[in-house]
């Protein structure tokens, strides 16, 4: 063992979901070091602790492994379960985390972010429960950040991740494990398989999974196609790849591309799903249709009943405060509670844990349940599978039935991209200060009757999160949601949340970004966006 002395970088705050840079800034010296030993100090004691290491397959994960498992073993982790080539999607940690008893996680992944030499990077760490460390955990790592003098590694080789099998390093047991068997295995526990095969025998049903080059290209070849019986080429751009094939591995109808054209109506094909970097996202697609993520998670939640996972229903759900309202609707007629959280899975895992919910999910393509603790991406897709194989109808006529049922909301989300951190924070904090002054005012033919930043208290341990976002409310039950993400590198992401309902059987097929047009101007009245940001257009629309 080493003990390497070394000094704090001063921009080590995990965000939402850990901390994200640039692979050249993890790259300088000591900087992965440094951090890694802050989650080690903060853990500490670390003798006998088990943790599980593993990540997306982006760019410096390997090598960042190999730092991580030096500094484990001098550190006395007493066993370290690291996935087979260092591949870990972010559920699958989770799951390895919970069947296992083991005492938390580091995940080396920046999500749907772009990976490559150029490109980001990330970590984070996830408790005992499997979800990712509370905001008092990451405090503290944050801290001790900031305070660090000294780091420990093991002055020992590489340890070569491809081959299966443990390893006594020092005091520490390195296994190797099959990154797969696991997740799949707790899948099969939780679906009707049977009836998700005899959907796909035959050719009247097709199907296309965008894995984008990222993490789940394994588990879903593992799953849909050996185990299911898919055809093989179901999944498409499977392999794992450093740079995610030149891509952007975020699945939206802008980056998966590819798999949007695959099915565009008239190409016969029945149902279309990607995923993301790490795993843990997913768009669910129809022939010719689009499904909103906030839809998608109502229409799992009314469905619930027929997936085997939630036989006996739902007791609860939770949703963040950016997505529309669609799932609320579907708890009222269940008669069960809804929450609203922040945005981050962390908000959700003191209500799984409690018992409280069985399902929750987030607009930016996240859907989950209390199997893991992490939202999950492949899982959404086997929810929608295993629907499809009940109903025997397309995605396209089970929401058309379900806006039936329920009304629609109509939703969008508009990001601006690398916004000027300066100039950003200075419109959110003009708005905030004109808060109080804009309940009463009209723009766009709307009034607005309530205007706050969120805030939210824990009902399971009473903890108490401020400033998660600007909430507009309007008169007609319409709402803006702005927001500054904490995912990307570079820059601020600027995020606008349009929702509003409709339930006149007419007037459910409009273009949301017609439905939603007057709250779009008014945002801009109400912000300034386009004065702030100099952007005519957002980046991305979703």
């Amino acid at each position: 063992m080493k003990i390497v002395a070394t000094q704090p970088f001063g921009d080590q705050k995990p965000g939402t979901s850990g901390l994200r840079k640039k692979v050249k800034v993890f790259q300088q010296p000591n900087y992965l070091e440094n951090f890694v030993q802050s989650i080690f100090n903060t853990i500490s004691p670390c003798e006998g602790k088990t943790l599980v290491l593993g990540g997306d397959g982006r760019f410096y994960n390997r090598e960042a492994i190999q730092v991580i498992i030096k500094m484990a073993v001098a550190n006395g982790i007493g066993k370290l379960l690291v996935g087979q080539s260092g591949i870990l999607s972010t559920p699958a940690v989770s799951c390895l985390i919970r069947k296992y008893g083991a005492d938390g996680g580091i995940v080396l992944s920046a999500s749907h972010n772009p990976g490559g030499p150029d490109e980001d990077f990330g970590i984070k760490f996830n408790a005992s429960n499997g979800a990712p460390a509370p905001e008092g955990l990451t405090e503290a790592i944050a801290v001790g950040s900031r305070e660090i003098t000294t780091y420990k590694i093991a002055d020992l080789g590489d340890i070569d991740l491809d081959q299966l099998g443990s390893l006594p390093v020092g005091d520490t047991q390195v296994e190797i494990v099959d990154s797969v068997a696991d997740y799949a295995e707790l899948m099969a526990s939780l679906f009707d398989f049977e009836a998700i095969r005899a959907l796909f025998k035959g050719d009247s049903f097709k199907v296309c999974f965008d894995a984008m080059h990222a993490v789940t290209g394994g588990y879903a070849v593992e799953i849909l196609e050996r185990q299911l019986g898919a055809n093989v080429g179901t999944v498409i751009n499977g392999v794992p790849q450093p740079d995610f094939g030149g891509g952007h591995p975020d699945p939206n109808l802008i980056h998966a591309r590819e798999l949007v054209e695959r099915m565009q109506k008239g190409s016969g094909m029945s149902f279309g799903a990607a995923s993301d970097g790490d795993g843990d996202r997913n768009m669910v697609l129809g022939e010719g249709f689009y499904i909103n993520p906030c839809d998608s998670l109502a229409v799992i939640a009314a469905n619930a009943h027929l997936v085997p996972a939630f036989a006996t229903g739902l007791t609860g759900v939770a949703r963040s405060m950016p997505t529309s309202r669609a799932l609320d609707r579907v708890a009222t007629a269940l008669g069960i509670d809804c929450y609203e959280t922040p945005t981050g899975w962390k908000y959700f895992g003191n209500l799984l844990d409690d018992g409280r919910i069985q399902l929750c999910g987030e607009e930016s393509f996240g859907t989950g349940a209390n199997h893991v603790r992490e939202k999950d991406g492949l899982w959404a897709v086997l929810c929608w599978l295993n629907i499809l194989a009940v109903k025997q109808m397309t995605p396209e006529q089970i929401l058309r039935q379900h806006w039936q049922k329920f009304g629609r909301d109509y939703f969008s989300r508009h990001d601006y991209e690398a916004v000027d951190t300066e100039l950003a924070n200075k419109m959110f904090s003009t708005l905030k200060l004109d808060l109080p002054q804009l309940i009463g005012c009209s723009f766009q033919g709307l009034q607005i009757t309530a205007a706050d930043d969120f805030s939210y208290t824990d009902p399971v341990d009473n903890s108490h999160t401020e400033k998660q976002g600007v909430r507009i409310l309007f008169d007609n039950g319409a709402r803006i949601v702005m927001r500054l993400s904490g995912t990307g590198t570079q820059g601020a992401t600027l995020r606008v949340y349009f929702d509003c309902y409709e339930d006149d059987p007419e007037r459910l097929d409009q273009n949301p970004q017609e439905a939603l047009h007057a709250l779009i101007l008014a945002a801009d009245e109400i912000a300034g966006i386009g004065k702030f940001t100099g952007r005519a257009a957002p980046d991305v629309i979703t």
